[in-house]
C-alpha cells in the first residue's frame, strides 16, 4: 500500500487520476484481503464521477470478501440506482455477499434480477445460486435450479454436489457424484468435506482411500477434511500417513493444514508429535496456539495449557473466544478453580471479549466438578443467558460426580423437558434415582424413554491397529475374532480378581440379577477393546482406544489394574477428555 500510494500521487500529478485504466488496477489492488485497503478503495471509488462496470465490480467483490458484505448490496443498490451496465462477473460477487449472510430473500430477489437481464444461463451466477441456496437452506430452490440447468458440465456438477452437502443431503450427493461421467480433485473433496461436516467420519476415511486409488491427488484441502475425519475417529495410523504424504510430495504446510495435523495427533493422543508439528510452522496464528491450548485441555494438563496461554499473549497472539473455551476447559479439567475464575472475570475488561454461553458452560463444569454446586447453580441463575440444556446438563453431571441427589433430580426432571429427545437426559436422571435407592423411579424414567421411542446410543469403542480401525460395540459380538477376545477378557478378569477387583455393578440398571449385571458390565466396549489390543500388539506398545461416550467408573478402574499387571500405557479417549493410564495410575488422577 506503501509503493502503491506513491503511484496514486503520481497519477495526480501527471493528470491521469480520472483515466479509468489505471485507476481500476489500483481498485483490483486496495481490495485485496491481506495487502490491500478496502476503506482507501472506497475513497477512491467515491471521488470518481462516472465509474465503470468494472469499478463497480471491483468494489462488490471487496465487500463480498470483506467483513462487511452488507455493504456489497449496499453498493449494488446504487448500481442499480444509477442505470450501470451490468456483466457476468457483476452477480457472484453479490450472491457471495448473500451466502456470507445467509440472505435468502436477497438471493432471491437477485435471482430475479439475474433471469430479467438475461444472466441465467451464465454458469457462473448459476453456480453462485446453488451454493447460496444451499448456505440458506433451500434445498427446494437448488432442486429446482439444477432440474433447469440445459448443460451440465463438471462445474454444474461440482457445484450440485457442494449444495447438497451444504445442506447436509449426503445420500442426494453422493447420487450426483457416482453418475457423474468425469471427476476431478473438486469432486472428491467435496464429498470427503460434506461427509466430515455431518460426522461420517468413517465414509470420509473410505472415500479418501478410494479417491487414492483413482489415481486422484488430493489437494490441501481434501487433506485437511480427511485430517478432521482422522481426528473424531481415532484412526491415527491413516492420519500418520497422511503426514508423511504430505512431506514425501513437499506440499506447503500453511496455517490451516498444520492446524489439522496438531488437531489429528491431538485427539489421537499424540501430543509430542503435535507439539512437533507446532513448532515447525512458519506462522504461528491463534487457531495453531489455540489447537495446542486445547490440546493440553482434553489431556487433563492444565498447568501446562496455562503456560502456553501465556506464552501465546509473549508472542503478541491476541486469544479469542475459541482460546477461551480451551483454556477454561483446561481449568476444570485439571480442578484449577482460582485461576479459571480469574481467567473468566478478565475476558471483558482485559481481552475485550464477552463470555458466550460457552464460557459460562466452561465455568458451571469447572465449580461443578470442585464439589461448588451452589455457586454453579447462583452462576446459571445469574448469567445474562437462558440456561441451555447443555449449562444444565453439566450441574447435572457435577449433582452425581458429588452425590447431590435431591439437586439432581430436580435438575433431571428439567432436562428431560428441555431436550426430550435426548437419551442421555434420561440415563442421568435414572443413574440419580438409583444412586437414591428409588429403583422404582429410575425403572419409570427409563420406560418413559422407551415409551417415546428415544434411542439409547449404543456405546462403541476403537481401536486402530495395522491401519485398520476395529470397532466395538457393549455385547455385541459382530466382530469376526469375537470369540477370542471374549475369552481374552476372561483370562484378564482373572488376573483382575486375583489383584482384588469385583465389578462395580451397584449403579447399573438392568433387569438382571447380580451374576446377569456383572456379565453384563464385562462386555463393555472399551473392555473388549483392550482385550483385542492386547492379543493383537506387541509387548510393550501403548494401546490407543477411543469410545464415544463417557468411560465408566468401573472400566476405568479395570483400565488402571490392566496398566499395572501387563505393564501397558492404555491411551483411551472418552466423549470428553484423554485418559493416560500407566503403572496402575491414570493421568486424570481420578478426577474426571
Amino acid at each position: 500500500m506503501v509503493e502503491l500510494k506513491q503511484i496514486h500521487a503520481q497519477l495526480f500529478k501527471t493528470g491521469q487520476v480520472s483515466d479509468v485504466i489505471p485507476a481500476s488496477k489500483l481498485l483490483s489492488f486496495c481490495i485485496l484481503p491481506n495487502s490491500g485497503n478496502l476503506a482507501y478503495a472506497r475513497m477512491v471509488f467515491d471521488r470518481f464521477s462516472e465509474p465503470n462496470t468494472f469499478m463497480w465490480n471491483t468494489m462488490i467483490k471487496g465487500y463480498a470478501n470483506s467483513d462487511e458484505p452488507e455493504e456489497a448490496l449496499h453498493l449494488y443498490h446504487q448500481m442499480v440506482c444509477h442505470s450501470v451496465p451490468h456483466n457476468n462477473y457483476t452477480f457472484p460477487s453479490l450472491l457471495k455477499a448473500c451466502s456470507c449472510m445467509s440472505a435468502l430473500e436477497e438471493t432471491q430477489q437477485i435471482h430475479a434480477r439475474i433471469i430479467k437481464m438475461g444472466f441465467s444461463s451464465e454458469v457462473y451466477a448459476i453456480n453462485s445460486l446453488l451454493h447460496v441456496y444451499a448456505i440458506a437452506g433451500s434445498i427446494e430452490s437448488v432442486n429446482l435450479l439444477f432440474d433447469r440447468i440445459p448443460e451440465r458440465d463438471i462445474v454444474s456438477l461440482n457445484s450440485m454436489i457442494n449444495a447438497y452437502t451444504k445442506c447436509g443431503e449426503m445420500g442426494r450427493a453422493n447420487e450426483v457424484f457416482r453418475d457423474m461421467p468425469e471427476r476431478n480433485v473438486i469432486s472428491w473433496t467435496t464429498m470427503i468435506s460434506g461427509y466430515v461436516n455431518v460426522g461420517l467420519d468413517k465414509e470420509a476415511l473410505n472415500l479418501f482411500r478410494e479417491m487414492q486409488m483413482a489415481g486422484v491427488k488430493p489437494d490441501s484441502v481434501a487433506l485437511a477434511s480427511t485430517l478432521s475425519a482422522c481426528a473424531r475417529f481415532g484412526a491415527l495410523d491413516q492420519g500418520s500417513w497422511i503426514h508423511s504424504y504430505i512431506d514425501k510430495n513437499r506440499m506447503h504446510i500453511d496455517t490451516v493444514l498444520g492446524c489439522a495435523l496438531i488437531d489429528m495427533y491431538v485427539k489421537c493422543g499424540n501430543m509430542e508429535q503435535a507439539l512437533e508439528i507446532f513448532g515447525n510452522l512458519e506462522k504461528k496464528d491463534v487457531s495453531s496456539w489455540t489447537a495446542i491450548i486445547e490440546g493440553f485441555a482434553i489431556h487433563g494438563r492444565g498447568r501446562e495449557a496455562l503456560d502456553w496461554f501465556n506464552q501465546m499473549q509473549s508472542q503478541n497472539i491476541k486469544p479469542n473466544v475459541i482460546t477461551f473455551t480451551a483454556i477454561l476447559t483446561a481449568c476444570s479439567f485439571a480442578g484449577l478453580v482460582d485461576e479459571g475464575k480469574s481467567l473468566f472475570e478478565t475476558m471483558k475488561p482485559v481481552y475485550k471479549l464477552n463470555p458466550s454461553i460457552e464460557h459460562y458452560g466452561c465455568m458451571v463444569d469447572l465449580l461443578g466438578r470442585a464439589g461448588l454446586l451452589e455457586e454453579a447453580k447462583e452462576l446459571i441463575e445469574t448469567m445474562p443467558f437462558v440456561p441451555n440444556a447443555t449449562i444444565w446438563g453439566a450441574l447435572l453431571n457435577a449433582c452425581r460426580m458429588h452425590r447431590h441427589l435431591e439437586l439432581g433430580k430436580e435438575i433431571g426432571k428439567l432436562l428431560i423437558k428441555l431436550d426430550p429427545a435426548h437419551h442421555g437426559r434420561y440415563i442421568h436422571l435414572s443413574s440419580i434415582h438409583a444412586a437414591a435407592g428409588e429403583w422404582d423411579q429410575a425403572v419409570k424414567v427409563r420406560r418413559q424413554m422407551k415409551d417415546l421411542g428415544v434411542p439409547k446410543l449404543p456405546g462403541c469403542s476403537s481401536i486402530s491397529l495395522d491401519g485398520k480401525v476395529h470397532e466395538f460395540f457393549a455385547g455385541n459380538g459382530s466382530h469376526s475374532n469375537m470369540g477370542k477376545i471374549y475369552h481374552m477378557w476372561e483370562l484378564i478378569a482373572k488376573r483382575l480378581r486375583q489383584e482384588g477387583y469385583e465389578p462395580e455393578t451397584e449403579d447399573l440398571l438392568l433387569d438382571l440379577d447380580d451374576e446377569e449385571k456383572r456379565t453384563a458390565i464385562q462386555q463393555h466396549s472399551e473392555k473388549l477393546a483392550m482385550a483385542f489390543g492386547l492379543m493383537r500388539s506387541k509387548p510393550g506398545v501403548t494401546i490407543r482406544i477411543f469410545k464415544n461416550l463417557r468411560v465408566c467408573e468401573d472400566c476405568h478402574r479395570a483400565a488402571k489394574l490392566v496398566s499395572k499387571i501387563y505393564g501397558r500405557d492404555i491411551i483411551l479417549r472418552d466423549r470428553v477428555r484423554f485418559h493416560l493410564f500407566s503403572e496402575g495410575k491414570c493421568s486424570c488422577g481420578d478426577y474426571w
